[in-house]
Formats: structure tokens, C-alpha cells, sequence
């Protein structure tokens, strides 16, 4: 029910409000003489036997027993994004995996089982962009025993943070037991900035990813044929290189653009070539290339934990659009 406490502190959502953007305050413990509030903004996913379940931007799922809200409301969709352009989840979901191909892939209703021997978790996941076609518990077990027979972990890539975005299926999830293993920011920009950087001419360009540049990319020691399948697919995928005097690569990366969209990955710099400016020369080559061929706008998916690359694109301009995670099945 609707009902104020006070002057100050109004619950004003109820559970007709399931689906919206709200901001919840709540008593940490309601039966504590010490108890202190404590807010919770997200994705209203349920409110049934007296408990309310909000899942936040990053995609965790926060319980909160009725008797302890103390306040409530609706909010924004969404916070107002100052800069980069305008995109739907659903169509930077989309892009971002034609741009980044697993070699397998079944189609499930309107999820994509995809694997690639076990090369990142973005091949490696269900994209869940609609429904299943099956309950949800028959789908979950058909995922399972998907992934098992290819001897991989049942990970779902969950979208959450933005409008039309997966709130409702993490908190499914979450209920069933299926916990968060990663969690990654969708970043968007306009390309022609990046351009515009200087440095570009140290840069070379190429279709295909070389040894040299697998030396230096984190993700994967050797060019197995799962991560070049992965890398050199996509609509129009190039490779960059930053060539040290020395031998191997100073600096690599990696675009593919997709209409009007340009998606930067596997931007790397060797450590003793670092703060010399070898990550935006590289990005400016990659993205000039991209603006012959079309595109305009940009995006690329970075951790929230990785301070140097985030410093990077926010010089770049880029903000955050939404965010995703995987969850991992309960016995993986």
C-alpha cells in the first residue's frame, strides 16, 4: 500500500511500480536500536511476500524486507547522458556481438547459445535479447547441458542500467542461484574526435591479427584458431600496431565497424612504452580508418575496475551507456 511516514519520508511506490526505476531507503535492521538508512537505486524486479527485490545498474539484486522501507519513490529511466550518441541497449547489444562472432552459435527463441573453446566469456555466453520460447527453468536446464556437452561453464551476459535492458531476468537469475562472475561498462563516443588525435602515423594497419600482435594482447598467449576466428571475424575488422625498434609490438589494438558504429577492443601497450601517448595514437588510427568507411559513432566495453583504460576514453569523451555481467550457473 501507499502510505507516508512523516514530513520527510514517503513510501510512494507500490507494487504496481515492478518494472520502473526507483529509489528505495530502507533501515538496515528495522529491529536494531543502531539500525542507519541505507538507499537502493535500480530496477524494481518484484515486490511479493514482503520483500522487495531492486536490482542496481551493475546488475546485483538487493533483498529489502518490506517492514524496513522507509521511503520511496520513482526516478528516471535513466541519469541524462551529456555527450555521445543516441543508441538503444538492444541495438549496441547487437552490434557489439556481430562485432565480436563466436564460432558456434544455436539459437534458443531469442537467446544465442554461443561458444568458442573457451575464448572469453563474451563467445562464451547466452545473449539473451527477448524470450526463450520455453519457461524459464526448461531454458536454464537447456543452456546447461548445452554448455556441458562442449565442456563449458552455463554463463548468461546479462544487460542492465539502461532502459529496455535484462533487470528482470538478473534478478530471475539471482533467485535461482545464479551468481555474478564479471561485470563490464558499455561505453559510447563520437568517432570523429578520436580521429582527430594526434599520432596516427606511428600506427599500422592491417586485416588480419599477426603473431607479433598476439604477443602482446592479454587474452589469449597464441593465435588459436578460436581466438582468431573470434578477432578477424565481424563486418569490417582491422588490426592496429605501434612497431618498436626493438623487436614486437610497442603498442596494439582492435576496431570493427558495423554501419555507423566503430567498436574499439584489445587496445594494449607495452609496459615500458606506457604514458607516451601509444593508446590514443592507436585508437585515432583505427577510428580515421573507420570514418572512410561510414561510420560515426563509437562504443567499446571496458572494467569498471581498470583505471588507466577508464581514464583514457573519459579524455576521449566517452561515457557510460549501460553495463552487463555474466552470471555463472550455481554448479559452475
Amino acid at each position: 500500500m501507499e502510505f507516508t511516514t512523516g514530513a520527510r519520508l514517503e513510501i510512494r511506490i507500490t507494487p504496481a511500480d515492478v518494472g520502473k526505476r526507483v529509489s528505495v531507503r530502507r533501515l538496515t535492521d528495522a529491529t536494531e536500536k543502531d539500525a542507519r538508512f541505507t538507499d537502493a537505486v535500480g530496477v524494481l524486479t518484484s515486490w511479493d511476500a514482503g520483500e522487495l527485490r531492486v536490482t542496481r545498474r551493475n546488475g546485483q539484486v538487493v533483498r529489502i524486507p518490506e517492514a524496513a522501507v522507509v521511503a520511496g519513490k520513482v526516478v528516471p529511466a535513466a541519469p541524462a547522458r551529456r555527450r555521445g550518441p543516441a543508441a538503444t541497449a538492444a541495438e549496441l547489444t547487437r552490434v557489439a556481438a556481430r562485432g565480436w562472432p563466436p564460432v558456434t552459435a544455436e539459437r534458443l527463441g531469442e537467446w544465442t547459445l554461443r561458444a568458442s573453446d573457451g575464448f572469453t566469456s563474451r563467445a562464451n555466453s547466452v545473449l539473451p535479447l527477448g524470450d526463450p520460447g520455453l519457461p524459464l527453468d526448461a531454458a536454464l536446464a537447456r543452456v546447461t547441458r548445452w554448455y556441458g556437452e562442449r565442456g563449458l561453464p552455463a554463463l548468461v551476459q546479462v544487460a542492465t542500467g539502461a532502459p529496455g535492458t535484462a533487470e528482470p531476468l538478473a534478478a530471475e537469475l539471482d533467485a535461482r542461484g545464479w551468481t555474478v562472475r564479471r561485470t563490464a561498462l558499455v561505453q559510447v563516443g563520437e568517432l570523429a574526435p578520436v580521429a582527430d588525435r594526434g599520432g596516427a602515423e606511428r600506427v599500422e594497419l592491417s586485416r588480419t591479427a599477426s603473431a607479433a600482435w598476439f604477443s602482446l594482447y592479454n587474452r589469449a598467449a597464441e593465435p588459436t584458431p578460436a581466438a582468431r576466428a573470434v578477432l578477424e571475424g565481424g563486418p569490417s575488422v582491422w588490426f592496429a600496431t605501434v612497431p618498436d625498434p626493438d623487436g614486437g609490438p610497442a603498442a596494439i589494438g582492435r576496431c570493427v565497424v558495423d554501419g555507423r558504429w566503430a567498436g574499439f577492443a584489445a587496445v594494449e601497450v607495452a609496459p615500458a612504452h606506457r604514458r607516451r601517448g601509444l593508446a590514443t595514437a592507436v585508437m585515432a588510427a583505427l577510428a580515421a580508418r573507420a570514418l572512410t568507411e561510414g561510420a560515426s559513432a563509437a562504443y567499446l566495453q571496458v572494467e569498471p575496475d581498470n583505471a588507466a583504460a577508464l581514464s583514457l576514453y573519459a579524455d576521449l569523451d566517452f561515457t557510460t551507456h549501460h553495463t552487463y555481467h555474466y552470471r555463472h550457473h550455481p554448479t559452475a
